[in-house]
């Protein structure tokens, strides 16, 4: 494997390795293998997430492929995708008003500064309610694709929640078998303010912020009444917030759109002995 740049972006603590692999010098058979070495903390660049800049079709400025820091692949990260918009317009391949393709459809950005606003393809309806007693706690999760699968449940002690231990039950419930769920852990912080946290799979621990978390988060508790308005702050895990808006009914938005800063904090060159076994 010859050298190549990777750039380690941040999106509200939750990070990632990018690549622009426009030219194709990594094979896609490689992309997932790569996206585990990288990820790696101490062995790696360590991350939650990697994505890979690729040429699309023609009604788009480029396309991307994401995976998780395990290898898997979902169809779409929120947060990596504020990320990548900004990397791509910062290199040249987008311009600041952009749109790209993902797994799960066509997405557009703008990029102002750190500032970067994603609108994101149509997702599915809310899925109902599922409840689930884990680690002797007995929730109610209601699921929501947002490009990829989440289980939200509204708890009134956010700080003292074991995230961890009841999100990795619930992730592997035979409720949302086979695939798994994120788990979303949400506080109602006033009429339309929410803070979050979530558990993510693929990276099988919790995350400091979740884009398509904060939206499942912000489009349930609208849909629910337990918000008001059409644009909801998300406070994150890392400290700062999501704001999530959409057009149209919360249980059907024809628009959703999420909106925050990203970190760009270094580059650098990937060496052979990354894939040293």
């Amino acid at each position: 494997m010859e050298k190549f740049t990777f750039y380690k972006y941040s999106g509200h603590g939750n990070d990632f390795v990018l690549v622009d692999n426009w030219e194709g010098q990594i094979q896609e058979k490689d992309l997932a293998r790569i996206s585990r070495l990288m990820c790696r903390t101490k062995f790696g660049i360590g991350a939650d997430g990697a994505a890979f800049i690729i040429p699309g079709p023609d009604e788009v400025d480029f396309a991307w492929r994401f995976f998780n820091a395990d290898g898997s692949e979902p169809d779409v990260c929120g947060n990596a995708a504020r990320c990548i918009a900004h990397l791509a317009n910062s290199i040249g391949v987008a311009p600041a008003e952009m749109s790209f393709k993902t797994k799960a459809g066509v997405a557009s950005a703008v990029v102002s500064g750190r500032l970067v606003k994603v609108q994101f393809p149509k997702i599915g309806r809310p899925e109902g309610v599922t409840l689930v007693e884990a680690e002797g706690v007995s929730l109610a999760y209601h699921r929501l694709n947002t490009g990829v699968p989440h289980a939200v449940a509204w708890v009134e002690d956010l700080e003292n929640t074991n995230v961890v231990k009841i999100g990795r039950a619930v992730r592997r419930h035979q409720s949302f078998a086979p695939d798994g769920t994120n788990v979303d852990f949400v506080k109602i912080l006033g009429p339309a303010k929410l803070a979050l946290r979530t558990y993510e799979r693929g990276v099988e621990d919790e995350t400091l912020a979740c884009g398509t978390g904060a939206i499942a988060a912000a489009l349930l508790s609208a849909s629910l009444g337990l918000v008001t308005g059409s644009a909801i702050t998300c406070q994150t895990r890392g400290g700062e917030d999501l704001m999530i808006s959409f057009e149209g009914p919360a249980s059907a938005p024809e628009k959703i759109f999420m909106e925050g800063k990203v970190r760009y904090l270094f580059s650098g060159q990937v060496e052979a002995d990354l894939f040293l076994k």
